[in-house]
């Protein structure tokens, strides 16, 4: 069993992802796991300041760590598990200590998209007062709500505080940073790219034909269709319903355009002058020396 991990922003391609890597017969992915929660959880009872910290030292922390992981996928078969959450970029130092050889796929998207996305779920399920906030002061109005979900424990905010930890962290070049928009328009160069850079045995995916639904989970937080995949791998042009300053607000916020100072590989839109449309655009830590070796 080998291990790789999906993290990254909500609503930026994760599950798409995670419908693509499952046709695989080989992989194992699915919607967000307990499994980081249950880490630190562990490490909670074991850390200084608890009374069982000095009867387990790193070793069988280490361990019990590892036994964890193995217990929960223990009725999986695959070779290779995908597992999901957007917290895992904040601790790649233990990930990467249990599991050297794991891989971690960053999805993004631009911010306001995000906030778009989300805020279109929410208008979309009006007799529902969803878990994202906390109570009608956050739910006030399009702004207290996105405020809400920006802060930094909260759903949008908490991923991108512990992506842009990853991004410029010493562990970064275990990590690749795949936009939506590419991700949705090309997904057949996109695809193989991932590949490369995980180590992995290529496969013909069918992009024309993606199943992922978990409505139980979904209903569970208030957002029905949360995590429901088209059929096919598409991108979907439309005008945001976000007031204009707000929007413009959180589309600033891309910082992995700028790959000047980040350890990490990314595989993002690139605006070419000289082409009609968008090309496949990698950071040069996605050269050979990132993305190849």
């Amino acid at each position: 069993m080998r291990f790789h991990f999906i993290s990254g922003l909500p609503r930026s391609g994760s599950t798409m992802l995670s419908a693509l890597l499952r046709q695989n017969p080989r992989f194992h992915a699915g919607v967000t796991s307990p499994l980081a929660s249950l880490l630190g959880s562990l490490l909670d009872q074991v850390s200084v300041g608890s009374e069982w910290g000095p009867q387990v030292d790193v070793d069988r922390r280490r361990a019990l760590l590892l036994g964890l992981f193995h217990s929960y996928y223990a009725q999986v078969r695959n070779e290779v598990i995908f597992d999901t959450n957007r917290s895992w970029t904040a601790k790649l130092p233990v990930l990467l200590d249990l599991f050297p050889s794991a891989k971690v796929i960053a999805c993004v998207r631009n911010v306001a998209w995000i906030m778009d996305s989300i805020e279109r779920l929410y208008q979309a399920n009006p007799y529902e007062n969803t878990r994202l906030y906390s109570n009608d002061a956050e739910r006030s109005s399009v702004y207290s709500r996105l405020e809400a979900l920006a802060q930094r424990n909260r759903m949008v905010g908490l991923a991108y505080s512990a992506l842009k930890e990853a991004y410029y962290g010493a562990n970064g070049r275990s990590m690749l940073v795949v936009e939506y928009d590419l991700l949705s328009q090309r997904p057949a160069e996109v695809v193989p790219l991932i590949y490369k850079f995980l180590g992995e045995e290529s496969y013909a995916h069918d992009y024309d034909k993606l199943v992922f639904d978990t409505p139980a989970y979904d209903e569970g937080l208030g957002l029905k269709g949360l995590h429901k995949v088209r059929g096919k791998v598409s991108f979907e042009r439309r005008e945001t319903i976000l007031p204009p300053d707000l929007f413009d607000q959180y589309s600033r916020l891309s910082f992995w355009r700028d790959t000047q100072f980040g350890r990490t590989n990314v595989l993002m839109v690139k605006a070419d002058a000289k082409a009609e449309g968008n090309v496949l655009a990698a950071s040069g830590n996605a050269s050979a020396r990132g993305i190849g070796g």
